[in-house]
């Protein structure tokens, strides 16, 4: 099996575990991918933007749906060869954007969250404690109580952890490190987890071939949605990453500190979640604004 091949087969698994994707949508998907891998001479997960700019020229007399289709999978594709760190840099800028609307990202309402949580409380105060009530306490904790991505989680290691530091120190996307707080609650259940892994152990969530996978993540969520009662499709550790932001936004919380939380390099990105709560900043205009202290009417 070719590079691309098994690239885009590890892209396909990842769809499924992430988003439940039917398999009309899976075939979609493999057949923008492997046609487009064709074109380049099975060389599209290292292709540089030049060859990626060449692809749009052969999508002439598509329509715009389809052309906004092709480019919609390219860009996920790279996406994760990206967030993988299959290749370091994402090419896609490259390719048209013919018609696309952003769209919105999904959320949890908070008693979605205060239900999750409630189960995940009902584990850890059982005694004994079992490992795998600990471990999700855990991952729950810092996805939606630090908003880290799924990559980010999974590759976490022991020593991110420093002493009493009220933060982590990771690698996001780029290979760019931040500081990520982290509350006390997700300290106390990192605390706990710990307990159960081997002292010489380097990753914070391992496997028995290193650390947990992302697909392994998706699959501990949506189990546990499902035992709250939350549709397994409506959740992922993307989601929870959505809902810690716009949680974060509801509460009164700064674009600029909520961009600095995410790890986005571009503003641009975070702007998304402020139609989340356009009545508080509707709300907050009427308020706060200069004028709307002061009677023009005489």
């Amino acid at each position: 099996m070719s590079d691309d091949a098994n690239l885009i087969e590890r892209f396909l698994e990842m769809l499924v575990a992430e988003t439940g994707a039917s398999q009309h949508t899976l075939s979609a998907y493999r057949t923008d991918l492997e046609q487009a891998s064709a074109i380049v001479g099975g060389k599209l997960a290292n292709a540089d933007r030049e060859v990626v700019k060449t692809l749009p020229s052969h999508w002439r007399n598509l329509q715009n749906s389809t052309v906004a289709r092709k480019s919609s999978s390219l860009r996920r594709f790279f996406g994760f060869l990206v967030e993988e760190g299959f290749r370091k840099n994402d090419p896609s800028d490259a390719l048209p954007r013919p018609g696309l609307a952003r769209s919105l990202p999904k959320t949890l309402t908070h008693a979605e969250i205060a239900t999750l949580f409630r189960l995940v409380a009902e584990g850890v105060d059982s005694e004994p404690v079992k490992p795998s009530a600990a471990r999700l306490a855990a991952i729950l904790e810092l996805l939606y109580g630090s908003g880290l991505r799924a990559s980010e989680l999974v590759g976490l290691r022991r020593s991110s952890l420093s002493g009493d530091k009220p933060y982590l120190i990771i690698k996001g996307k780029g290979e760019k490190e931040r500081l990520v707080p982290i509350s006390r609650q997700a300290r106390a259940a990192i605390s706990r987890w710990i307990t159960f892994i081997d002292p010489e152990e380097k990753w914070l969530f391992p496997s028995r071939v290193g650390h947990i996978s992302r697909v392994r993540l998706f699959q501990i969520i949506k189990q546990h949605a499902a035992k709250a009662g939350i549709n397994p499709a409506k959740i992922s550790p993307h989601v929870l990453r959505h809902a810690f932001a716009t949680h974060l936004l509801e509460g009164g919380a700064d674009l600029r500190a909520l961009q600095t939380l995410l790890g986005h390099s571009d503003i641009s990105t975070t702007q998304i979640y402020t139609h989340i709560d356009s009545a508080r900043l509707i709300e907050l205009v009427n308020s706060r604004h200069p004028l709307s202290q002061v009677n023009l009417v005489r």
